[in-house]
């Protein structure tokens, strides 16, 4: 069954057909995506006349844990869903509905970023809140970026040449997560309820003291809707350095001397070697660092920087094989007693395989 892979990102469209065997057949990239134009979408339907199925990237589910079969009351619920994520929720339904248009005789089914999340221990999901609150409203971490650190899991033990009890599993695109793995499962993640928790993105804070959020609030400082788009919008990368927050940009200035995007970098670098260094305290220890996503899959100078601040966790990267790396690959020095790789970003094949496993199953779930 090929299947055609519709991965809406918070500032690109990725389209890609794979087939039975997992062979990428037809591939496109949209970077940046303005959220609008399906063009893409018909264009790649058209080229590939034996698509049986599409799969979705769905960023949050709501009350959807499982990949599920899409009709038009399971769009009505993840329209509903788009305030847990704003950033990503709205351009997916697009893409959805232009995607359902163009092939409405097959099916098409949603795969959720909060699913491989799901066996997170409740020590590691539960907020700490009044208990009138948590029994009220779903308050819970639920994490995201969940099919790429899937797509870790899987590759990690084959790319470092043996078995990888414990993974650490950064994703660093225009979002940015970190994830826990034993043994093939998520058991943290630095994203929280929302993508707004955890590291600093592109466009988005990450973690900020709660106490400070309630300040601009008093006094009208600033509306709900003010803080809403500054934080997801308006701050990480972009906030520190005034420019667009893509990480090219951020290198490029601060070779140039630029200040702010100096500060920016170290800002990055620090709050990623901090969650790096959590969730291998979630696992008890590190067999394995791993770099997916755009920024961790093509940009060597922040593997360096944060690397270099993990030796106490048995990790370092050989600077020539590391500067090189854009793909699947061990960056590792040779002293090094835990390893240090590259995967190349595979969301895409984790999607065609739930997709598949679902459009089978007798529930349309897997």
């Amino acid at each position: 069954m090929s299947v055609l892979v519709v991965n809406t990102g918070g500032v690109t469209l990725e389209l890609t057909v794979v087939a039975d065997d997992d062979r990428v057949v037809d591939h496109d990239l949209i970077d940046p995506w303005d959220g609008r134009a399906t063009d893409p979408i018909v264009a790649i339907a058209e080229r590939q006349h034996g698509i049986a199925a599409v799969g979705h990237r769905i960023v949050h589910g709501g009350r959807h844990t499982q990949p599920t079969l899409i009709t038009d009351a399971v769009v009505d619920d993840l329209e509903r869903a788009g305030d847990l994520a704003p950033v990503h929720q709205e351009r997916a339904m697009l893409a959805v509905a232009a995607a359902r248009a163009r092939l409405p005789d097959v099916p098409h089914v949603a795969c959720f970023d909060t699913t491989f999340h799901a066996t997170i221990p409740d020590h590691a999901a539960t907020y700490p809140l009044p208990a009138e609150w948590r029994d009220h409203w779903p308050l819970r971490r639920t994490g995201f970026h969940g099919l790429s650190h899937a797509h870790v899991a899987r590759r990690a033990p084959l790319i470092a040449g043996h078995p990888c009890r414990r993974v650490v599993s950064c994703h660093l695109g225009s979002g940015a997560s970190v994830c826990a793995i034993r043994d093939g499962e998520s058991v943290d993640t630095t994203m929280g309820m929302t993508p707004l928790e955890g590291l600093t993105m592109v466009t988005r804070s990450g973690s900020v003291d709660p106490g400070l959020l309630i300040w601009l609030l008093r006094e009208e400082r600033l509306s709900l809707d003010e803080l809403d788009d500054g934080l997801n919008h308006r701050s990480g990368l972009a906030g520190l350095t005034g420019g667009s927050g893509d990480m090219r940009e951020v290198l490029q200035r601060r070779a140039d001397g630029d200040s702010a995007a100096a500060l920016a970098f170290d800002v990055y670098v620090h709050h990623l070697t901090h969650g790096i260094a959590a969730m291998a305290a979630s696992l008890g220890g590190i067999d394995v660092l791993a770099f997916t996503g755009g920024v961790g899959q093509h940009v060597p100078e922040v593997r360096r920087a944060a690397v270099d601040r993990l030796a106490h966790l048995g990790l370092s990267v050989d600077a020539d094989r590391n500067d090189v790396a854009t793909s699947d690959a061990d960056i590792s020095a040779r002293s090094a007693t835990n390893r240090c790789i590259v995967v190349t970003t595979g969301e895409h094949h984790t999607i065609a395989e739930l997709t598949r496993v679902s459009v089978a199953s007798p529930t349309g779930r897997s």
